[in-house]
């Protein structure tokens, strides 16, 4: 599986961005997805997870704001982000991986099955 996300890019304080992390291979809908974000002298956090089965997870600081869906039959994962805050502005990067639960304890350090290259969201304020 290889990923490829792309949507990032500057946006007012308020304002709305769509995401969206393209899968290529056929097992794409067995993998759990997720995203992450790095902001500058940051660590990378978790942003939000969806299941294989399409239940989705989100940290207590996007909650309401973002919302985390799948397509299977496209092979791609979106993050529609509303209501942005200039503390949003990071690398956001998806990730992929079979056991949910790497997916919360390995994913600072980077060790989950396939991560996309990242794209930049700015939010102004």
């Amino acid at each position: 599986v290889q990923l490829q996300a792309f949507g990032g890019g500057l946006v007012q304080a308020g304002g709305s961005l769509r995401l969206s992390c393209a899968a290529s291979g056929r097992t794409f809908s067995t993998y759990h997805m997720a995203w992450f974000r790095q902001a500058p002298g940051k660590q990378r956090e978790l942003v939000t997870i969806i299941t294989s089965g399409g239940i989705p997870y989100y940290v207590d600081f996007v909650k309401g704001r973002f919302t985390i869906s799948r397509d299977n039959a496209k092979n791609t994962v979106y993050l529609q982000m509303d209501n942005l805050k200039p503390e949003d502005t990071a690398v956001y990067y998806c990730a992929a991986d079979k056991i949910y639960s790497h997916i919360l304890t390995n994913g600072r350090s980077g060790s989950l099955d396939y991560w996309g290259q990242g794209t930049l969201v700015t939010v102004s304020s």
